[in-house]
């Protein structure tokens, strides 16, 4: 009878073993399911948060124009602004939870794209079609290389997918390849911030480095909380476990101190190069942290991989253009320039201007210490005064001392 059961259980057994074997395709194509709502989403949310920020400025700037008495949080459209605002980032948040960190964070180019074309659209001035298209080509060209980029990011991006659990997000905190990743990236924001802080090196790289580099853990963080929270809905609770809330505390502080350097940053440069060069940087190093911490591109192929690159190097170029065609602001000059006004000349006619450079004093009438100026035109002092202040513990006056002879 043993004997006889036997084969009929191996029988029984081959249906659930063919069953489980095909569970793996609808997995496939789920996750790809998931990618789309997490893109649709992402769009969305960046779409929105553009026409939102451009509602809360077109707020300042009517009320700057106009004798309204009121304050701009105020007013209907400031707020319809701010409603959209966070309409539009909850739709970014919420997209982490379904498509993987690689995906996500490249989709930021569309705010851009939305920017650039929101601003065609409301512009007050009058252009004659060959004016338009000469002033705004780059700009029309940028955005067909950031939708094409977007393209290729949405159809080649990585297919990775799991619960966040906290099992999970544990076990990806601890894997050895974020550990090097994160002690790499302690180590360069350590020495960037040492050339910032003690060196005044300001510059524009370094800043938006230090910006990027906080980005890629608000991201990582991001999508833990956002995944945690969407497994949680589901039916598994994971809000009481302590690595959820160790996540939700670092997303904060990550987000505060880039938010901090991003505004120091917008001091001292302008909004055209922060948002290109800041957006390129960003992207590398978040996609960087996506790699490493949650192996976002686990066993894609090299052609999935290299189109996605693609559509990153052409997005990336796609917002360069777009930034690089808007206009420079003008530096507010505290002083008037002599020289510029209609029949004054120029000191001695030699084209040394009477009033300084931004770089000298602002104090109206000032002479710039120039040493290259000729000696006939500096001012001269007393031979008695050189020879009486002439000893090595002095400094030497501000200005070059020219003694005349008897023969002149």
């Amino acid at each position: 009878m043993e004997g006889g059961n036997s084969p009929s259980l191996q029988l029984q057994q081959l249906p659930l073993a063919t069953a489980a074997v095909s569970v793996q395709p609808h997995t496939d194509s789920f996750s790809y399911k998931e990618n789309l709502i997490g893109a649709l989403l992402a769009i969305f949310g960046h779409l929105v948060s553009s026409i939102a920020l451009n509602l809360q400025k077109y707020s300042h700037i009517r009320l700057a124009g106009s004798k309204d008495p009121r304050a701009y949080f105020k007013t209907k459209t400031w707020w319809s602004g701010f409603f959209l605002l966070v309409l539009g980032e909850l739709g970014v948040f919420s997209s982490y939870a379904f498509a993987p960190l690689s995906l996500i964070v490249p989709l930021s180019a569309v705010s851009v794209v939305a920017s650039a074309i929101i601003g065609i659209i409301f512009i007050k001035e009058k252009w004659k079609p060959k004016e338009f298209l000469r002033r705004y080509v780059l700009s029309f060209v940028g955005c067909g290389l950031a939708i094409v980029g977007t393209y290729l990011l949405v159809t080649f991006g990585p297919n990775s997918h799991e619960k966040m659990t906290a099992e999970n997000i544990t076990r990806h905190l601890v894997s050895w390849p974020f550990l090097l990743f994160f002690l790499v990236e302690i180590i360069v924001f350590c020495l960037l911030l040492y050339f910032y802080k003690e060196r005044n090196a300001n510059y524009i790289v370094i800043i938006l480095l230090l910006v990027a580099l906080l980005g890629s853990m608000t991201v990582v963080t991001v999508k833990a909380v956002a995944g945690s929270i969407l497994v949680s809905i589901q039916g598994t609770l994971q809000l009481d476990s302590p690595i959820f809330y160790i996540m939700l505390v670092c997303m904060i502080a990550t987000a505060i101190y880039q938010a901090t350097f991003l505004a120091q940053a917008s001091q001292l440069y302008d909004s055209a190069q922060i948002s290109s060069i800041g957006y390129i940087l960003s992207t590398t190093a978040a996609i960087s942290a996506g790699a490493t911490f949650y192996l976002d591109f686990m066993g894609e192929d090299v052609l999935h991989i290299c189109m996605f690159a693609l559509g990153c190097l052409i997005a990336f170029l796609g917002v360069f253009l777009i930034t690089r065609n808007r206009k420079k602001p003008v530096p507010f000059e505290p002083y008037i320039s002599m020289d510029a006004m209609p029949g004054m000349q120029n000191m001695h006619d030699k084209g040394i201007a009477v009033q300084p450079d931004l770089k000298a004093s602002f104090s109206y009438g000032a002479l710039e210490n120039n040493d290259s100026m000729p000696e006939i035109y500096t001012p001269a002092t007393l031979p008695i005064v050189q020879e009486q202040h002439g000893s090595k513990g002095v400094s030497a006056p501000p200005y070059r001392v020219l003694e005349h002879s008897k023969k002149e």
